[in-house]
Formats: structure tokens, sequence, C-alpha cells
């Protein structure tokens, strides 16, 4: 268990830039590639350590404000810049900035990816902005538009000159001239290309990293997987509250089943954390008021999956995963993505099944309201007595249902009350600028 064992922060942040590109599969890894890109520029420009480090955490983050699969093909195509408002342009950066800037471990980064679409006769009007701000935002920038030009499939040697000509025709209005410098010198080193396209990336951060004290403890796990939770609920009206619910759901039922006090933390982290991979669901799917399709189910159904492969990766996080990731399961062996069965897990994963299912059901959705008392305690003791989850934990809910599902509605108003904040703040920020 994830008892007095710190987790990197590295991985954390990682695992956000895994999760966001699973919005869209045919760009996997720009964040990586983009931190990599600006961390060989800021090297060039020799930098100072914490500034590198900055630079790189910028970089794997800097379109974490993409919540749609729209949000990320536009993003992705090199004439972004010139085809749309400047509104439009920052969207996903002002997003990316509301949902990173409370979080202090991130609260630097929030400024840079602010403005990491601004172009460099933009960025030089904002008098008001620390320089190195915008310094570092526009590093970024370049990084992310080089990754952009860069054809997969074709040799990377031979589209140096033309991914150069093309840069070099938007400096000074677009782009900072004297980091096209820097380009035109790191352009000539075959290794630069040849080390982006061969994915090298983590083994790099993780080294220059390795000298800074940035592992998390529990309580900051805990801020870090709220902040996150925004990311996977915010992109869509229909899901804005769900996470909330089944982390007040998860960890009162972990509570009243004897959980110790860092257990139940531990639950709340698995709450947040659960729907991770719905990242990879396209927004008209979670929308869906009527029935889905095979197809649309097939999708659904690897949610968890992605959760699990991406928190695989967060070092002494395991409990934690499990717990998340097998929500779906059932005792029986039907469920999905594993087909565990009922010795293939633990309590915690059990307890989460039933917030998750509970929640569901009980929560308003635009489409629909919430279902009863009587009629959610049907469902959940047919399900228990059908093998399906486990008995032991429906008992508890239905014998506390009404503390229980008090908690929930508690956190899901709050939920409703940030995501409306949110979306406020957004179209008032969006609005106020060019």
């Amino acid at each position: 268990m994830l008892i007095n064992r710190p987790v990197p922060f590295l991985d954390l942040v990682l695992s956000i830039s895994e999760a966001t590109d699973l919005i869209d599969l045919n760009i996997n890894d720009h964040g990586k590639r983009v931190a990599f890109i600006a961390l060989n520029i800021a090297n060039e420009l020799e930098l100072n350590p914490s500034d590198k480090h900055t630079i790189i955490i910028a970089g794997l983050l800097h379109d974490i404000g993409a919540f749609s699969l729209q949000d990320k093909l536009k993003a992705a195509s090199f004439e972004f810049e010139f085809k749309y408002e400047t509104k439009e342009i920052n969207k996903h950066a002002e997003l990316g900035y509301m949902l990173l800037r409370k979080f202090k471990p991130l609260s630097e980064m929030a400024e840079i990816i602010r403005y990491h679409h601004f172009t460099y006769k933009e960025a030089e009007k904002l008098t008001d902005i620390d320089k190195n701000i915008l310094l570092f935002s526009q590093i970024i920038h370049l990084a992310d538009r080089i990754d952009i030009l860069i054809g997969r499939k074709n040799n990377i040697l031979n589209q140096v000159k033309d991914i150069y000509d093309k840069i070099s025709e938007y400096s000074e209005e677009y782009f900072n001239p004297e980091l096209v410098e820097v380009f035109d010198y790191l352009k000539s080193k075959e290794y630069f290309w040849l080390d982006i396209v061969s994915n090298p990336q983590i083994l790099t951060f993780s080294r220059f990293l390795g000298y800074l004290p940035l592992d998390f403890s529990l309580d900051k796990i805990l801020d870090f997987s709220k902040m996150f939770s925004q990311i996977i609920d915010f992109r869509s009206s229909f899901t804005a509250t769900h996470s909330k619910g089944v982390t007040a759901t998860s960890t009162a039922l972990a509570r009243l089943s004897n959980f110790s006090d860092t257990e139940c933390k531990m639950m709340e982290v698995a709450g947040y954390l659960h729907d991770l991979g719905k990242l990879s669901v396209p927004a008209e799917i979670l929308e869906k008021p009527a029935g889905l399709t095979t197809d649309e189910f097939d999708i659904i159904r690897g949610h968890t999956y992605f959760t699990y492969k991406i928190l695989s990766n967060v070092a002494n996080l395991d409990t934690i995963n499990s717990w998340a990731s097998f929500h779906h399961e059932c005792l029986d062996g039907t469920g999905y993505p594993f087909h565990l069965k009922e010795d293939g897990l633990s309590l915690g994963s059990r307890i989460m099944a039933v917030s998750d299912i509970f929640t569901a059901i009980t929560e308003d959705r635009p489409y629909r309201k919430g279902m009863t008392k009587t009629e959610s305690l049907k469902i959940v003791e047919t399900m228990a007595k059908n093998n399906k989850i486990d008995a032991d934990i429906v008992s508890v809910l239905k014998l506390n249902y009404d503390e229980i599902n008090s908690a929930r509605i508690i956190a899901q108003n709050e939920a409703s009350i940030e995501y409306k904040e949110f979306r406020q703040y957004y179209n008032n920020a969006l609005n106020s600028k060019k």
C-alpha cells in the first residue's frame, strides 16, 4: 500500500501527458516530444536547471486544455494559428491555465501554458507579464510547431530543410527570432532529430530531473488527483460532477468498512482518478442521451484499461491503481476489461465498483433524473444477489443509505458550482482577449 512511499512528481506529470494524448492517439507522445525539443532549446540558451525543469513540465502539459478531439485536431495543424481568430487559438491554452493555476506545484507552468500560442508580436505587447514566462512560452510555442511539422511516416533527416524553411518563414512575426536562430543551429545536428523520433524523452527527463526533490506525499497526491479529476469530468456537462460523487461515496463506504484514515485518503485519490481512461472516449459518446451502439459501447469498455495502463507507470501507486481501475470488474468474472473474479478483487476495488454504480444511477443527468432510494437499492441488491458486486458492501450502503447519499449529493453540488464557475471564468477570460 501507498503508506510513507512518496510518488515521483515526474511520473504524475507524465501520466497527465499520456492521458491527454488518449483524446487523439494519432498524435501520441506529442507532449513528450514538445518537452524534449524545448529542453534542447533551453540547453542551447544555457538556462539554469530550475528553468529547464519548468520548461520540461510546461512542455509535457501544454495541451492539457484541449478537451475535445476537435481541439486536438485544430492544434495539430501548423496553419492553426493562421486560420482561426485569436480567441479560438487561445481556447485550449486558457483552459489549461485555469486547470493548473490553483495547484501550487504547477502554477508557474500554468502561466507559460496560457501564453504558448501568442505570436511573438503579440507577446511583445504584454509588458505586464514576467519576461521569463514569455520567453518560456515562446520556447514551448516553437517546439510545439516544430513537432507538428514532423511527418511520422517519412525519414526524419529528409525533412529538416522543409521544417526549418517553414519555421523561418514566420520568424519575427510568429516566432521569437532569437529562438529561431537557436533552432537554425540545432537543425544541423542529426542526433537532435533522431532523438525526437526514437522516443528517448522519459529517460532524458528522469536523468535531468533526478537531482530535484520532486516526490509527492499522499496529501499532495490527493490535491493532484482533485485537479486531475476536473480534466476528466469538465469535458462535458454530462460528466461534470461524476468523479466527485464517486469519491464521496467510496470514501464513506471505506470509512464505514473500517478502513484507516490513510486508506480512506487513498480511496479519495482512487475515486478522483477512476475514470481517467474516459479521456479516450469521444465527448459525443459521453453526451449521448440515447442507448449506445455496439461499437460505441466497445469504446466505453476500453476506458478502465487505459486508467490501469496510465497509472501503472506511476511508481508506488499500485494499490490506488487497482482500486481505481477495477470498478467495472464483477465477482463472477463477467466484468471488463480483465475479467477478474472475486479472488482477484480487493475490498477497495469492490467498494469502488459499488460506488460507481450507485453514483451513476442516483445522480441527475441532463437527460434524466437520478433514481430514488427504493429504485437504486433494488438495482444494487439484485446485482449483489447475482454475484456481480459485493453483498456485504451493498449491506453497508443500505444500512447507511441516507448518510452516504447525502455525502454524494453535497459533493456533486459542490462540483456543479465549480464547473459553472469554471465555465463562466473561462468565457469571461476568452471574451476579454483580442
